[in-house]
Protein backbone atom coordinates (compact mmCIF):
# COMPACT_ATOMS: atom_id res chain seq x y z
CA UNK A 1 0.00 0.00 0.00
CA UNK A 2 1.14 3.70 -0.66
CA UNK A 3 -0.78 6.24 1.33
CA UNK A 4 0.35 10.01 0.75
CA UNK A 5 -1.45 13.18 1.88
CA UNK A 6 0.59 16.79 1.39
CA UNK A 7 0.08 20.28 0.58
CA UNK A 8 2.12 23.05 -1.04
CA UNK A 9 1.51 26.77 -0.93
CA UNK A 10 2.93 28.11 -3.98
CA UNK A 11 5.01 31.35 -3.40
CA UNK A 12 7.28 32.65 -6.57
CA UNK A 13 10.58 33.23 -4.29
CA UNK A 14 11.64 34.03 -0.71
CA UNK A 15 11.62 37.53 -1.42
CA UNK A 16 9.82 40.19 0.28
CA UNK A 17 8.77 41.70 -3.32
CA UNK A 18 7.11 39.19 -5.63
CA UNK A 19 5.96 39.80 -8.51
CA UNK A 20 2.16 38.96 -9.22
CA UNK A 21 2.59 38.39 -12.97
CA UNK A 22 4.98 35.92 -13.02
CA UNK A 23 3.03 34.45 -9.91
CA UNK A 24 0.02 33.73 -11.74
CA UNK A 25 2.63 32.30 -15.09
CA UNK A 26 3.57 29.82 -12.79
CA UNK A 27 0.00 28.82 -11.30
CA UNK A 28 -0.84 28.37 -14.79
CA UNK A 29 1.98 26.34 -15.56
CA UNK A 30 1.14 23.90 -12.91
CA UNK A 31 -2.80 23.91 -13.59
CA UNK A 32 -2.04 22.37 -17.04
CA UNK A 33 0.34 20.07 -15.12
CA UNK A 34 -2.33 19.00 -12.31
CA UNK A 35 -4.93 18.24 -15.21
CA UNK A 36 -2.65 16.19 -17.04
CA UNK A 37 -1.81 13.99 -13.97
CA UNK A 38 -4.69 14.21 -11.28
CA UNK A 39 -6.76 11.19 -12.63
CA UNK A 40 -6.76 8.87 -10.31
CA UNK A 41 -5.47 11.01 -7.36
CA UNK A 42 -6.93 13.61 -5.70
CA UNK A 43 -4.92 16.43 -6.81
CA UNK A 44 -6.44 19.93 -6.09
CA UNK A 45 -4.92 23.67 -7.45
CA UNK A 46 -6.81 26.52 -6.03
CA UNK A 47 -6.90 30.48 -5.23
CA UNK A 48 -7.41 30.91 -1.40
CA UNK A 49 -7.32 33.88 -0.19
CA UNK A 50 -4.94 35.23 -2.77
CA UNK A 51 -2.82 32.46 -2.14
CA UNK A 52 -2.53 29.26 -4.76
CA UNK A 53 -2.40 26.28 -3.01
CA UNK A 54 -2.44 22.37 -4.13
CA UNK A 55 -3.74 19.78 -2.05
CA UNK A 56 -3.24 15.67 -3.01
CA UNK A 57 -3.87 12.88 -1.63
CA UNK A 58 -4.17 8.87 -2.89
CA UNK A 59 -4.12 5.42 -1.24
CA UNK A 60 -2.93 3.32 -4.32
CA UNK A 61 -2.40 -0.34 -3.77
CA UNK A 62 1.39 0.41 -4.89
CA UNK A 63 3.82 3.35 -5.40
CA UNK A 64 2.40 4.35 -8.77
CA UNK A 65 2.23 7.49 -8.22
CA UNK A 66 5.87 8.89 -9.24
CA UNK A 67 4.17 11.99 -10.91
CA UNK A 68 2.65 13.15 -7.56
CA UNK A 69 6.59 13.06 -6.03
CA UNK A 70 8.07 14.93 -9.19
CA UNK A 71 5.40 17.53 -8.63
CA UNK A 72 6.47 18.25 -5.49
CA UNK A 73 9.98 18.61 -6.31
CA UNK A 74 8.76 20.33 -9.62
CA UNK A 75 6.96 23.14 -7.65
CA UNK A 76 10.33 24.51 -5.80
CA UNK A 77 11.92 24.54 -8.77
CA UNK A 78 9.76 26.66 -10.39
CA UNK A 79 8.85 28.37 -7.40
CA UNK A 80 11.49 28.32 -4.87
CA UNK A 81 9.58 30.67 -2.41
CA UNK A 82 7.02 27.48 -1.91
CA UNK A 83 6.77 25.14 0.77
CA UNK A 84 4.72 22.41 2.00
CA UNK A 85 4.40 18.98 3.14
CA UNK A 86 3.48 15.34 1.96
CA UNK A 87 3.36 12.39 4.39
CA UNK A 88 4.02 9.17 2.48
CA UNK A 89 3.46 5.37 3.89
CA UNK A 90 4.89 2.66 1.56
CA UNK A 91 4.66 -0.46 3.24
CA UNK A 92 6.49 -2.01 0.25
CA UNK A 93 9.84 0.55 1.05
CA UNK A 94 12.26 -1.90 2.75
CA UNK A 95 14.19 0.61 4.27
CA UNK A 96 10.89 2.44 5.94
CA UNK A 97 7.80 0.18 5.51
CA UNK A 98 7.00 0.60 9.46
CA UNK A 99 7.32 4.21 9.52
CA UNK A 100 5.19 7.33 7.54
CA UNK A 101 8.10 9.75 5.81
CA UNK A 102 7.50 13.44 5.21
CA UNK A 103 8.65 15.35 2.05
CA UNK A 104 9.79 18.86 3.03
CA UNK A 105 9.77 21.74 0.50
CA UNK A 106 11.11 24.62 1.31
CA UNK A 107 13.44 26.99 -0.78
CA UNK A 108 12.91 25.15 -3.23
CA UNK A 109 14.64 22.22 -1.60
CA UNK A 110 13.08 18.73 -1.29
CA UNK A 111 14.34 17.08 2.18
CA UNK A 112 12.95 13.75 3.76
CA UNK A 113 12.73 12.55 7.21
CA UNK A 114 10.74 10.47 9.27
CA UNK A 115 7.34 11.66 10.77
CA UNK A 116 7.91 11.66 14.66
CA UNK A 117 4.17 11.75 15.34
CA UNK A 118 3.57 8.55 13.09
CA UNK A 119 6.19 5.99 13.26
CA UNK A 120 6.51 3.48 13.96
CA UNK A 121 3.00 2.58 12.44
CA UNK A 122 3.27 0.21 14.33
CA UNK A 123 2.61 0.24 17.26
CA UNK A 124 1.88 3.99 17.30
CA UNK A 125 -1.15 2.54 14.56
CA UNK A 126 -1.89 -0.43 14.48
CA UNK A 127 -1.51 -3.34 16.86
CA UNK A 128 1.48 -5.79 16.29
CA UNK A 129 0.35 -8.96 13.54
CA UNK A 130 -0.21 -12.08 15.90
CA UNK A 131 -0.86 -14.44 13.18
Amino acid sequence: MFEYHGWITIVESAAVDEDDSRLAEIVESLRQRVREIADPYLLDLRWMNGQPFIHMAGFPNHRTAPEILELFGHVGAIAPGSYGLLHIRDDEDPAHDNDFRVLRLTRGNVTEHTEPLLSPCVPTLEDPYEG
